[in-house]
């Protein structure tokens, strides 16, 4: 009996019929040892329930480098931001329409002037400058440019700081715990 394999087959099916894309929680990892960001990555895009991402780990890495350079974005966080945003998946859709490896909604996309929100290159530059202009609104704050990066800056002002919805706060966690881990590598 796999019942992981049956769960995999599941949750494929789901997506496909819904267009969601199903995250899975990375597999854990001995204290001790310090995987690169491309093995991780490569590790994410073997996982039978992932849709197989179509970057080369490698580019990928200078992707976000090149771009985290040029805006002045520490690369762990622009990391972090993809890893639960589209689990390295390119090709991720939302069921809101937001599209690509930082799930850029269509009118972000357009606004940043990302053309194919697919392109791996023009979706991480347009993702790190939204989240290098979050961060800047908010004047460092990284816990409210992240919370902004998922509900919106109207929210996060509405709210004067994290929204209590809970896929939000859930979300901020979640990128502040990767944003850790990538800083440590």
């Amino acid at each position: 009996m796999d019942i992981a394999g049956d769960l995999a087959a599941v949750t494929q099916r789901i997506a496909q019929i819904t267009g969601e894309t199903f995250t899975q929680a990375p597999a854990p990892v001995a204290a001790a040892s310090s995987p690169s960001f491309a093995s991780m990555v490569s590790d994410a895009m073997n996982q039978p329930s992932s849709a197989p991402a179509t970057v080369p780990p490698a580019q990928l890495e200078s992707l976000v480098g090149t771009s985290a350079s040029a805006y002045g974005v520490d690369p762990a966080l622009v990391k972090a931001i993809i890893a639960n945003e589209s689990d390295f998946n390119p090709k991720a859709t939302s069921r809101t329409g937001a599209q690509g490896l930082m799930q850029l909604e269509p009118g972000t996309a357009a606004g940043l002037g990302v053309t194919d929100a697919y392109d791996p290159a023009q979706n991480i530059s347009g993702g790190t400058r939204y989240i290098k202009g979050l961060l800047d609104r908010f004047h460092g704050d990284l816990r409210l440019a992240v919370a902004a990066y998922n509900a919106g800056p109207g929210a996060v002002m509405k709210y004067n700081g994290v929204p209590p919805y809970a896929e939000t706060q859930a979300y901020v966690s979640n990128v502040l715990d990767s944003y850790e881990k990538y800083k440590s590598r």
